[in-house]
């Protein structure tokens, strides 16, 4: 009998609570350097927003930079082990930065200290990006079960919303009351809370159980391949599955539509929503509540319907509900509709990360995770400035009204934004088409060149009851890749095949999958 106070496993919970503390660690250390740096370092200087956004700019430096290749290293190396050593380095790092903060006043120049600021946001980052596929991978060994991926995916999500809305509230007092370098501190000693809690967890070694045919000397092979090659054929083997680029398709076009509110909402809040500046944070928390309903609803919600009709329902649902957003006029309203928007979002990035994952094996995770986030944070990052440049240039002067309906520029990118996410969900219905006859309401991905095609015929009619097997996800014995080994990424692609035949229910980012498919704001 599972002990009350375990998620799912052993193992699993004490992932969790390693990395809960470590999420609330990281949104006080972000909020407190911002604030440190809009207030104290840069106060009162035109140059301000400047230098906070170049906190911003460091982060997406090394996501863009480093994610492409630490996917290759992370194929290579052992994930326990990776996600230990980037614990220790980050921890390090934030040490490293709270002891100069001892230093007395004036000390060091402004541009020193700007300079000792975001290279250690650019390192922390860095390490990052080791640190999201590693532990995707060790997800997916801890967590087996369809029901409990799902679980997982929506306690992720949670916790990720929970850590952004319990942190920001404590940098403040910390910072203004404590001072900097404690603040620092604290998200230093979360690291070692994360580093104790993956050394507690087992995970099954590479190589230990039994081998497939043609694995046994990859780990060798690997050392002595070179980086480009290993880089390329991860391009090549994504670039190759017909839904792997689908999802990626859907996450950048979604994440163009819903970029937008990390730039734009808080002049919707103050020119359409009429409200007082001081009452923007409301939107925010609206929002976080929003994704901790949908992170623990999104798990049975992919039960229910199935992952595939989970993601193009959540992106037809959020579109619509973005569109009607972007006509209120009142606070209240927007703050209520701007809460229901949320939950299906959230059921969202809860039913497209088992969908990666399951379009994943395991010798490509690394390097799938390692395409598939810089490229939706860079996608983020371009709508949040392309909808910046609309909104202050283009169509700045746009306004008027429409059958009664009054819209200004503001309005109109966000509208424009909904029906962006609502066009992803007709193309996602299109590509990730649900299973006919299936009672879950899943399918399974278009099927690649496979070798196995010619032996079904014998099969099914000699063994009638194995039919039975397609409701059961991985079934042991039926995974076609145990024959060849890895994939070869130029001839086939990733998706499962009819033997291989899965009702995906939940395989979780952070962004944190659990890496968070599309984002719903620009935090640090």
């Amino acid at each position: 009998m599972r002990p009350r106070l375990t998620l799912i496993n052993r193992d699993y919970t004490r992932l969790w609570i390693g990395q809960a503390v470590s999420s609330v660690g990281d949104a006080v250390f972000s909020t407190t350097l911002v604030l440190w740096v809009a207030t104290v370092l840069a106060k009162d200087q035109s140059w301000a927003p400047l230098a906070v956004s170049g906190i911003v700019m460091a982060s997406g430096v090394a996501v863009l930079v480093v994610g492409p290749l630490a996917g290759v290293f992370v194929d290579r190396w052992d994930k326990r082990t990776t996600m230990l050593r980037t614990e220790v380095l980050r921890g390090g790092l934030v040490a490293v930065l709270a002891a100069v903060t001892f230093l007395p006043a004036g000390t060091l120049p402004t541009g020193v200290w700007l300079a000792l600021i975001y290279a250690t946001v650019l390192l922390l980052h860095a390490a990052g990006q080791f640190f999201s596929p590693a532990r995707f991978a060790v997800l997916a060994d801890l967590v087996t079960g369809d029901a409990d991926r799902a679980r997982a995916a929506g306690i992720g999500q949670a916790t990720a919303e929970t850590a952004w809305i319990v942190g920001p509230p404590l940098a403040a007092p910390l910072l203004f009351t404590a001072g900097l370098q404690w603040a620092l501190l604290l998200n230093g000693l979360t690291y070692a809370v994360s580093y104790a809690a993956i050394r507690a967890i087992g995970v099954r070694a590479p190589g230990a159980g039994p081998a497939r045919p043609g694995e046994a000397q990859k780990p060798a092979e690997r050392r002595k391949g070179a980086l480009r090659r290993e880089f390329t054929d991860g391009l090549r083997f994504f670039a190759g599955s017909r839904f792997l680029v689908a999802l990626l398709l859907l996450a950048v076009i979604g994440q163009f539509g819903v970029g937008t509110l990390g730039t734009l909402n808080v002049f919707f809040a103050t020119d359409n929503l009429n409200a007082d500046a001081h009452l923007y944070g409301y939107l925010g928390m609206a929002m976080g509540a929003g994704g901790i309903v949908g992170a623990l609803c999104g798990g049975r919600m992919v039960q229910w319907l199935g992952a595939r009709r989970t993601t193009w329902t959540g992106l037809l649902v959020s579109g619509v509900l973005l569109v009607a957003y972007s006509r209120q006029t009142g606070f209240l309203g927007g703050v209520a509709l701007l809460f229901v928007f949320t939950v299906p979002l959230t059921m969202l990035n809860t039913a497209m990360s088992p969908l990666l994952l399951a379009a994943a094996p395991p010798d490509y995770r690394g390097r799938v995770m390692a395409v598939f986030y810089p490229v939706t944070r860079l996608a983020s990052m371009l709508s949040a400035a392309l909808s910046g440049w609309l909104a202050g240039s283009v169509l700045h002067d746009v306004g008027g009204s429409l059958g009664g309906l009054r819209f200004g520029p503001v309005d109109t990118i966000i509208a424009a934004s909904g029906l962006i996410v609502v066009l992803a969900g007709f193309f996602a219905m299109a590509a990730l088409p649900g299973r006919q006859g299936s009672s879950h309401g899943d399918s399974r991905p278009e099927t690649g060149p496979q070798t196995r095609p010619q032996t079904r015929p014998q099969i099914r009619p000699q063994t009638p009851p194995k039919s039975r097997q397609k409701t059961r996800p991985f079934a042991h014995g039926r995974l076609t890749r145990k024959r060849t080994g890895m994939p070869d990424p130029g001839t086939a692609d990733p998706e499962p095949t009819e033997s291989e035949d899965i009702e995906v229910v939940a395989h979780n980012d952070d962004e944190e999958l659990s890496a968070c498919v599309i984002n719903r704001s620009n935090d640090l």
